[in-house]
């Protein structure tokens, strides 16, 4: 049964699943996977289910595969493009062998010719939400968004968005053309945009906030309980968050939050992610099987009481998660 409600995505008129589904997990990145071995034939199940659940938002981007991802999501919408609501970024560079160079770039004539692969690699004629994946150092913000407005202008897109910027990043580009979505990590954890002043510019603005990792890329589980857990190129294995000391500090926090789920009936995923939600804001929890899509849908409907609420952020205060969400070098391209 579909019971998955919509919500307005920023003031600009995209309206959403208020979960939606990310696509990453799906695909290898440059030869490695993401989050464990992914099959395609249960993905594509994956997105059919998610929209069976109401779950019609997905997210993906040229940089994961580089370019599978968006050819196995265009595999799964084909004849079903108009139910969904596809969200796509450019800004990691991938050359025209289709590799990735790793250098960000934002330059107008790069929006252009990214835009032109991704609508081909889709299978589709326009992307619902645009976004820069990343701000690129070398090129101004209002150039980049100024391509960005014009791809609008032209139809090859309704909305555009931002990933992982300042909040005076945010007020240069939506003085070029309205902003309709930023996405940055938050959950549980990682409550950054709390402090950084990036959630009140959102509100401030009437732009639309989405949430990716917001199970703490699957810590939140409660499923790894030992660093070894990760495969070994899983991409978990970089970020200091999981290494080390930081991994069994922040085990003991995943422990009392999996003790809140289970007295609430629940399990520790839907915890996470119901927090993320009834803070008016959209998650886009990844996924790759369906029985996880399932378990992340029921997490909608779930509410807390403000003394649950109050409970579980005095447990997982603001800043308390050990270790950084990225690498030294990721890092660097996170809130510009």
């Amino acid at each position: 049964m579909n019971t998955m409600k919509s919500i307005n995505l920023g003031s600009q008129g995209l309206q959403v699943s208020v979960e939606g589904l990310g696509c990453m997990g799906m695909t290898p990145i440059a030869g490695g996977d993401i989050y464990g071995k992914a099959d395609e034939g249960e993905s594509i199940a994956t997105i059919h289910r998610a929209l069976e659940l109401g779950v019609n938002f997905l997210d993906t981007a040229d940089l994961y595969g580089p370019l599978l991802n968006e050819r196995l999501v265009a595999k799964a919408i084909q004849g079903n493009r108009d139910k969904y609501i596809i969200a796509t970024k450019f800004g990691y560079e991938v050359d025209d062998d289709e590799q990735l160079t790793w250098a960000i770039n934002g330059r107008p004539e790069y929006v252009h010719k990214a835009i032109n692969r991704s609508l081909k690699n889709l299978g589709t004629d326009y992307i619902d939400l645009y976004y820069l994946h990343r701000v690129d150092p070398n090129t101004p913000i209002e150039d980049t968004v100024g391509a960005m407005s014009q791809l609008v202008q032209s139809g090859k897109v309704k909305y555009i968005g931002l990933s992982e910027v300042a909040a005076d990043t945010i007020r240069k580009a939506h003085a070029i053309h309205p902003i309709t979505a930023v996405q940055t990590e938050y959950s549980i954890f990682e409550r950054d945009p709390e402090v950084n002043g990036v959630l009140t510019t959102l509100q401030e603005l009437g732009i639309g906030f989405v949430a990716y990792s917001p199970v703490g890329r699957g810590f939140l589980t409660g499923a790894i309980q030992s660093p070894d857990d990760f495969a070994e190129n899983d991409f978990r294995r970089q970020i200091p968050r999981y290494q080390g000391e930081n991994f069994y500090k922040n085990l003991e926090l995943v422990k009392q939050i999996q003790a809140i789920a289970a007295s609430k009936g629940i399990t520790a995923t839907q915890l996470a992610l119901a927090w993320v939600l009834q803070n008016n804001v959209v998650a886009i929890p990844g996924t790759k099987r369906i029985k996880y899509i399932e378990e992340n849908a029921a997490a909608a409907q779930i509410t807390f009481t403000p003394e649950e609420k109050a409970q579980l952020e005095s447990i997982v205060p603001v800043g308390v998660a050990a270790g950084s969400r990225y690498d030294e070098q990721q890092m660097k391209f996170v809130n510009q």
